[in-house]
């Protein structure tokens, strides 16, 4: 599958605002099932940008713009290729699986993505409810699967309950919210449970006639570490595996370290536009 994603973000500002330094993570990864073919930036006012890889392998873009401006926009441009077929509901956890997924090497190696984090925060009580409503499972690969299944069910899709600042502790109760609340809400869960678990941005290609959800901005799902195969990607926001459907930005603990475009400057308040668009180039 080929696509290209066209991204806008626009600041307009209350009043003329000038020293602004921004950060954006926009730029697809290329990695075993998804490919970078083109990517470019067009910011306004102009501005170069210069690029670094963060802790968590992220593409990072830093611009400068020192003169005053009244808006800002920043717009990526990329084409990307992605084959990836489905698999995780064929597989059972196995001894070997399962003696890995135990050891404390394991567990080392992965504790950035099991330990708790702010947005990820959830009371005990709470990820009690959850786990006794799932039941327990020696197979970390069906847990989080009914794990899945769980939260698509209880959490209704709602652009305006929650805001971006709002903790998986939070959201819960409201039983509402948009992709990033299930995503968190999932990894505090996977966490808990000693499955380590990542946040995960990029895009959503929808199509016609298709009941997924959460193409209007950028998209969040997770991805749990299954010994002896990788990152497995699930999207609780829709209950599918993310498969050809889901292209990949960033990862990391939680939003924070995923956010896609960060910034200061001088000046007054701001509003922000957003616009997607994810088009199919060729099956």
């Amino acid at each position: 599958m080929k696509y290209q994603i066209e991204h806008t973000n626009t600041f307009y500002y209350e009043n003329f605002v000038d020293q602004s330094m921004n950060h954006i993570r926009l730029k697809p990864r290329t990695d075993e099932c998804q490919r970078l073919l083109l990517y470019r930036t067009e910011i306004k006012p102009n501005s170069m940008t210069k690029e670094h890889i963060d802790l968590w392998g992220n593409h990072v873009e830093t611009f400068f713009i020192p003169q005053k401006h009244e808006h800002l926009s920043v717009k990526t441009i990329s084409t990307v290729s992605i084959q990836k077929s489905p698999f995780i509901r064929m597989i059972r956890c196995n001894d070997e699986m399962r003696s890995i997924f135990n050891s404390d090497l394991f567990h080392n190696h992965y504790l950035p993505y099991l330990n708790e984090t702010p947005y990820t925060f959830m009371y005990k009580e709470q990820l009690e409810e959850i786990n006794n409503l799932i039941g327990s499972s020696d197979d970390p690969i069906q847990f989080a699967l009914d794990l899945m299944a769980y939260i698509n069910q209880s959490i209704m899709y709602d652009g305006i309950a929650t805001q971006v600042n709002t903790k998986a502790f939070e959201a819960w109760p409201l039983k509402a919210g948009v992709c990033q609340d299930y995503a968190h809400i999932m990894i505090a869960v996977l966490r808990s449970a000693g499955i380590p678990a990542r946040y995960v941005s990029g895009y959503l290609y929808v199509g016609e006639d298709s009941a997924l959800i959460g193409d209007a901005a950028t998209h969040a799902w997770v991805e749990m570490m299954v010994p002896g195969i990788g990152w497995v990607g699930l999207d609780p926001t829709n209950n599918v595996e993310a498969l050809e459907h889901h292209i990949r930005i960033g990862t990391g603990r939680d939003y924070a370290d995923v956010s896609p475009l960060q910034g200061v400057y001088r000046g007054g308040g701001q509003n922000l536009d957003v616009k997607v668009s994810v088009t199919l180039l060729d099956h």
